[in-house]
């Protein structure tokens, strides 16, 4: 039975929402001073009001000092592999975001730490290191493959609607 107060979506949206909802962790593409990439892996959370993805990072790792001089990066969420099922039409995102370092205990960091807790409860303790800063992705395209054959692109205000809080 569908609730009627749920508002309609497409299936595509509702698997991308799916996809970023229950994977927590990404693969981050950042280009080094000489442009060369480096892929680090990430936790990820949504921050579903600001319709952003948010990472807590060290400003001691090559990734973070990558992002902060050059802020555009890309992600790529992906589904779990199933032991022994054919891996090809593993649902997938590609995202291409823009990264800002949030300044500490600015009511973006709190926010950014309040979603990153509310999926990592665990790294409470992190949080409060000084060598570590909360960083948002935000958004401006993406390549989703839903599965074998159902791939799409996306612009900015497409996946800001998936990441955002659907409304009645």
């Amino acid at each position: 039975m569908i609730d009627a107060t749920t508002p309609h979506e497409p299936r595509l949206n509702r698997e991308l929402r799916k996809l970023l909802n229950t994977q927590r962790v990404a693969a981050l593409g950042t280009l080094n001073a000489q442009g060369k990439p480096f892929v680090s892996m990430v936790p990820f959370a949504i921050h579903a009001h600001a319709a952003c993805l948010v990472i807590h990072v060290s400003l001691l790792a090559p990734h973070t000092r990558h992002l902060l001089d050059a802020p555009e990066v890309s992600m790529m969420v992906m589904q779990s592999e199933p032991l022994g099922e054919p891996v090809h039409a593993l649902a997938r995102v590609s995202l291409d975001g823009l990264a800002t370092r949030l300044l500490p205990d600015s009511p973006d960091w709190q926010a950014a730490r309040s979603a990153y807790l509310a999926r990592f409860p665990e790294a409470a303790p992190m949080t409060t290191l000084g060598d570590f800063s909360f960083v948002s992705i935000q958004p401006t395209g993406a390549r989703h493959v839903a599965g074998f054959g159902a791939a799409r692109p996306l612009d900015g205000d497409e996946i800001a609607a998936v990441l955002r809080p659907l409304t009645t």
